[in-house]
């Protein structure tokens, strides 16, 4: 099940990241989630199963809604590689793609994962080394939204 954030919801998302370093993030990422969770997660979604939060990710509007960006994807590490963050993902797309005005997806990823945004379509159009922290480059993707026939 997929829904919106909650406030509640925090304590477990911080956890949920922390078993996801050092593998997919820095250790000096949880303080900036944390600023996300509190400033700017104005379309963030958890993914539950049996009640348990399993995954999450998020997308913020920019551009005058022009531009969404995707933000924040995590998946526990015992649900990685089951279809859970390609689901999630669409689900965002699709919610972005009800904005008329919307043209453009970006996400900002690592090299650890760019590969997944690939496969869904995103072109790579930028790379910049130890961006998130040391070992962890930027690869920022896009994904052209068609104009509405």
């Amino acid at each position: 099940m997929i829904r919106p954030y909650e406030t509640k919801d925090r304590e477990s998302l911080v956890a949920l990241l922390q078993l996801n370093i050092p593998e997919f993030f820095d250790a000096s990422e949880v303080e900036d989630f944390v600023v996300y969770l509190e400033q700017d997660a104005q379309n963030y979604f958890v993914l539950e199963e049996a009640g348990r939060i399993i995954g999450s990710g998020g997308y913020n509007w920019f551009d005058g809604g022009a531009t969404a960006r995707i933000s924040w994807d995590i998946i526990h590490p015992d649900f990685q590689g089951k279809g859970l963050g390609k689901t999630l993902t669409i689900f965002r797309i699709n919610e972005i793609k009800k904005n008329p005005v919307v043209r453009l997806v970006v996400v900002r990823t690592s090299q650890l994962v760019f590969l997944f945004y690939q496969k869904l379509g995103f072109k790579l159009e930028k790379i910049e080394k130890d961006f998130w922290a040391k070992g962890f480059d930027l690869y920022q993707l896009r994904l052209e939204i068609p104009e509405p026939a």
